[in-house]
Formats: structure tokens, C-alpha cells, sequence
């Protein structure tokens, strides 16, 4: 640990990676896990544009539930800790996975939503016109943009690809110049595209460093690896930086 946070503290260029695990600290229900969302619901069978067309009520109301779940969680000591670093780091991007928005509520601003944000809709009939919209519950339902058209969540559904602006600004960012860290904090980095960019950092001579309360695919590569809540190892790591 001691190692970890006087890379942090020199660190000029800095990538983070965050998954669930960051925002189920927060209350955040997971779809993965014992207590997660796959318990009750098939997302499969919700979350996706098949579906929507199907039934827009009835995905809207799956949708303004959780929507409502998010509403009464706030920032935990990762979120926080993680909005701290970025005001130390010159050169600083976080890319999440999570659509909760908690990153953006504890004050980071240098964050790429790879999923998209629960919290944002956007328009069926033209679908670059998005728009924020935290009324909870949604009224009425399901929502419709401006011009009539029905609005859908903004968030990457099953079956859809994300947005290749993200990719750009993601690939500009290691490009630019290879990152100090790169830090890793409570993702499955079960997707091909997470480990390519953690294994970046072991190419390039920054230090690969993994928050995890259990093993992935990352912990074989990582240089430091830290098991445990990110709620309670992140702040060790920077605020005491």
C-alpha cells in the first residue's frame, strides 16, 4: 500500500477503471452477486431494444423503479476519494461502467460513462438529442422527448455497441502519454476491452494497480493488488498520498 500511494502522490498521468463493486458500497443493487439484481429480474429480457419495442411501458417502469433505488444512494468513500485524486493529477481520466452517476455527484469531472447514465434519456426518432432528467418517478410514463417522440434511457442496452466517441477519447488519452497508474477499483474486468487497457499499463512502464475484494482476470498482470472494499482501501491510498 505504502508503495501504491507514493506512485499515486507522484503520478502525473493517471487512467482509473471502476465497476459495480465501487457503487454497491453506495447501496447500488449489483446484477452480478448474491445480492444482485439477477436474483429478481432477467435484464436479458428487459434491457434490451427488442424489448423496448415490445413492451416501453413495461421497460420504462423496471427503469424508473431503479431509478428511484439511486435516488437515495449517495457518493461513498471511494467516489470521493477517487474526486480528490483527479484534483491532485494533471493529466486524469475515469471510465466507469457504471450508469449510477455517483462519480459525477462526488465531483469528478474527467468521466467516461461507457455505459451511458440511468439518469439521461434520449430521443427514439433522433437519437443524438439527450437530455438529464432526475425526476423520480418519471411523469409521465413512459417519457416522451420534446417533439412527441418517445424517449428511451440513455444507457447501453444488450445487444447495442458503445459509443465509439468514448473509445476515441479513451485511446486519446493513452496515446497522449503512457499513464503512471493505471488504477483498477471494483470492476469483473470480464470485458476484453478492460484488460486490454489495464494490460497497457504493464507495456508501458506505469504501474498497474487493482482494488478488488476477489481475484479477476487483471489480478494475474497487476503489479499491486489490494483485496478488499474500494471504500476503504482508495482513501488510504490518496488521501493519505
Amino acid at each position: 500500500m505504502d508503495r501504491v500511494r507514493e506512485k499515486l502522490a507522484a503520478a502525473r498521468r493517471v487512467a482509473v477503471i471502476t465497476g459495480a463493486g465501487v457503487s454497491a458500497e453506495s447501496g447500488v443493487p449489483t446484477f452480478r452477486g448474491k445480492e444482485g439484481l439477477w436474483r429478481n429480474f432477467n435484464p436479458m429480457e428487459l434491457a434490451t431494444p427488442e424489448a423496448f419495442e415490445r413492451d416501453a411501458k413495461l421497460v420504462w417502469e423496471w427503469y424508473d423503479w431503479r431509478r428511484e433505488l439511486l435516488a437515495k444512494c449517495q457518493p461513498n468513500p471511494a467516489h470521493e476519494a477517487l474526486a480528490q485524486l483527479e484534483e491532485v493529477t494533471p493529466h486524469y481520466l475515469l471510465i466507469t461502467q457504471n450508469v449510477d452517476g455517483l462519480h459525477a455527484l462526488a465531483g469528478s469531472r474527467a468521466v467516461i460513462e461507457l455505459h451511458g447514465s440511468i439518469w439521461r434519456l434520449r430521443c427514439t426518432r433522433e437519437p443524438f438529442r439527450e437530455w438529464e432528467d432526475r425526476t423520480t418517478p418519471l411523469d409521465p410514463l413512459p417519457p416522451q422527448c420534446e417533439c412527441g417522440a418517445l424517449a428511451r434511457p440513455a444507457v447501453v442496452w444488450f445487444g447495442e455497441y458503445l459509443d465509439p466517441a468514448n473509445f476515441e477519447r479513451i485511446e486519446a488519452f493513452f496515446s497522449a502519454g503512457a499513464p503512471d497508474v493505471v488504477l483498477v477499483a471494483g470492476t469483473s474486468a470480464l470485458f476484453p476491452y478492460i484488460q486490454n487497457w489495464a494490460f497497457h499499463a504493464t507495456q508501458t512502464g506505469g504501474m498497474l494497480v487493482e482494488v478488488n475484494p476477489e481475484p479477476t482476470p487483471v489480478s494475474d498482470i497487476a503489479h499491486v493488488t489490494l483485496m478488499g472494499k474500494a471504500g476503504e482501501i482508495l482513501p488510504k491510498l490518496i488521501r493519505e498520498g
